[in-house]
């Protein structure tokens, strides 16, 4: 593969691909642009250029190059729009597209990723140590430049990096994100690339990371063409929950990837990707050459993130190769705590939680080889205590999570205020590495549901599986009750789940932004080569964790979820630095932790601090009551 002339300035950023549309930087007056597109399933394919509105197609002869690749070079500059004619009846957008201004169906556009000028050249990222993640869904967000917008607002929160749901180009106006086809081309229903390129640029400069998530396991229902001229892209006779699985013991579907990674990396400079369930890839040695391609291709100097999302557990693939894995077991288990819920996958948390939240706090999986009631008793996972605390993302709610309800609930409607105030005290402050889901700051009780923009029958076969996939629940019995759940293609989905706009001030942001302050201030400077210390169970829905710090320092939390107080016992050593509710301290002098409490205790000289959010003071107070 070629690679593109790097700007000596480093103010236009571009990578190039091996396929599809690429300028060829001929003279001015005369731009032209070479294609090339994968077809193993065609003999003959041609290029069709798309003029004016009242202008016919031209159509090119591409030339076979091989191994089922075909080439043309043709007039035309960044603007262009363009499809592969398979035959007569069948032209198809290119799967490399870097922009689908009509959707998944018509012609793809050619794009100067070299017209965006950055501002922020500068920016090298951040330690993965630093990162706290927040979740988004852009176009529920007003698309880019709607986030763009709210960049300042999650700054101050405490926030280090937003994490982008897919955008990868779906069918329709609205998709959750994990329906898209074409993976090169950011939708065209949140704005145009250099909106994307702006949001991500002003996010840099507000010290804030963009990271995105991926989805390489699978293609949507609707607008993926492949199987009309690549067959081999998939794996006869294989199928995932989505359909063919994907053959990624073929080179080209390989380097498809490889390069997919590469290209958000590098010419729309996120900080980090976000690796949807890859249990459902399957195959272990691709990703960590994913990750050494990666590795080995940033700058030096710049941070760069990894991130898994994997069911299965796999420990292995965190030690050098990926920072972190989303740890569904963390939530599930906290879950079960909070609510009692107990069908469908919590029903693998249920048994003794409390035990499971201590090996999530001490060793980080629950299940490390372990036999899992929901996988037929076989065995799930590998051993994790050996990996550090940040090795976990966790997360109390998510798009998953949330939106994989049949009424999109959040926490806050399924649980207490003051439970779930204490079990965030525990995200925010515990070593591992915090997500949030957009608008839980302000304690959002909106919900957030699966939605789509299909129609005709595709519409009607999404609507219907969806309630049938919730016929095994309790709640859900019922047929009558089953038709209350919202229709994933009914626009009125899409805005139950948008929020209105910034919403005002109160308790639940100031608590966000005192505990960030905290973790910000005394934990995340301490977290680089931290280490579990062991939990101790005090009761069904009480614990204390420790960790030693990079420094030598500890910490210490204590956390209760329960409706009663129990005996603390031994108080621990050190300076409260976090509590919840507001003076806890006065029970935990006499040896108690309180009903729904979180407390958590710095060993070492730690000095009085207040943050910049003093006058907002919510809860969290230091042991002479101070404001943090």
């Amino acid at each position: 593969m070629s690679e593109c002339p790097i700007d000596p300035h480093k103010h236009h950023y571009a990578y190039c691909l091996p396929f599809g549309a690429h300028l060829t930087g001929a003279a001015r007056d005369t731009p032209r642009t070479r294609y090339r597109f994968w077809a193993p399933s065609r003999e003959t394919v041609q290029l069709e250029i798309h003029g004016g509105a009242n202008a016919a197609p031209t159509l090119i002869g591409m030339e076979p190059a091989g191994d089922g690749w075909f080439e043309a070079e043709a007039d035309g500059g960044a603007g262009t729009r363009y499809l592969y004619r398979l035959d007569k009846d069948l032209a198809v957008p290119d799967p490399a597209s870097r922009f689908q201004p009509e959707d998944v169906h018509g012609p793809s556009e050619v794009v100067d990723p070299r017209a965006y000028r950055w501002t922020n050249t500068k920016w090298h990222g951040r330690p993965w140590e630093e990162t706290v993640l927040y979740e988004l869904h852009v176009g529920a967000m007003g698309g880019y430049a709607g986030v763009t917008a709210r960049l300042p607002e999650l700054a101050e929160l405490g926030v280090t990096a937003i994490e982008l749901m897919p955008l990868n180009d779906f069918s329709g106006t609205r998709n959750w994100g994990y329906d898209g086809v074409l993976p090169y081309a950011p939708d065209s229903s949140y704005g145009r690339p250099e909106e994307l390129k702006k949001l991500i640029d002003t996010a840099h400069g507000l010290g804030l990371m963009v990271f995105l998530d991926v989805v390489y396991n699978h293609f949507g229902p609707d607008g993926n063409y492949l199987s009309a001229y690549a067959k081999t892209f998939f794996r006869e006779g294989v199928n995932t929950p989505w359909g063919p699985a994907i053959d990624f013991e073929r080179p080209q579907v390989r380097d498809f990837f490889f390069d997919n990674a590469l290209y958000w990396l590098r010419e729309y400079r996120f900080d980090g990707l976000r690796l949807d369930a890859v249990h459902a890839i399957d195959d272990d040695e691709w990703l960590r050459e994913l990750a050494h391609r990666v590795r080995s291709s940033v700058e030096t100097g710049r941070h760069v993130h990894l991130v898994l999302e994997n069911e299965h557990n796999t420990s292995n693939l965190l030690e050098t190769h990926f920072n972190a894995q989303w740890s569904d077991d963390s939530h599930n288990t906290l879950h079960v705590l909070l609510t009692g819920e107990a069908e469908s996958y919590y029903s693998a948390y249920v048994e003794k939680p409390i035990e499971k939240l201590a090996r999530v706090l001490s060793e980080g999986f629950v299940y490390q080889g372990d036999p899992s009631p929901i996988h037929d008793g076989k065995p799930r996972g590998e051993p994790s205590a050996h990996l550090p605390p940040t090795a976990f993302v966790m997360f109390l709610q998510n798009h998953d999570q949330v939106g994989n309800r049949a009424m999109g609930e959040r926490l806050r409607s399924l649980v207490s205020d003051d439970a779930l105030f204490a079990a965030t005290g525990l995200l925010l402050l515990s070593p591992q590495i915090p997500l949030l889901f957009m608008e839980e700051q302000y304690g959002s009780k909106q919900p957030f549901l699966f939605f789509t923009d299909y129609h005709d029958e595709l519409a009607d076969a999404v609507r219907e599986g969806r309630r049938r996939e919730f016929a095994k629940f309790s709640a859900f019995t019922d047929e009558k009750r089953r038709a209350q759940i919202p229709d994933p293609n009914a626009a009125s989905t899409f805005e139950m789940s948008s929020p209105k706009g910034s919403a005002e001030e109160n308790e639940w942001l100031h608590f966000y932004r005192s505990a960030l302050a905290v973790r910000a201030k005394l934990i995340t400077p301490r977290l680089k080569d931290a280490k579990a210390r062991g939990a101790t169970v005090l009761a069904d829905k009480a614990i204390t964790a420790r960790w030693r710090l990079g420094d030598g320092e500890t910490l210490t939390i204590a956390l209760n979820l329960g409706g009663e107080s129990v005996s603390l016992g031994e108080i621990p050593p050190g300076k409260i630095i976090f509590e919840t509710p507001a003076r806890a301290q006065d029970r935990v002098k006499r040896g108690e932790l309180g009903e729904h409490t979180f407390v958590a205790w710095l060993t070492g000289e730690v000095n009085d601090y207040a943050s910049a959010h003093d006058a907002r003071r919510f809860e969290a107070t230091t042991t002479e009551g101070q404001a943090l």
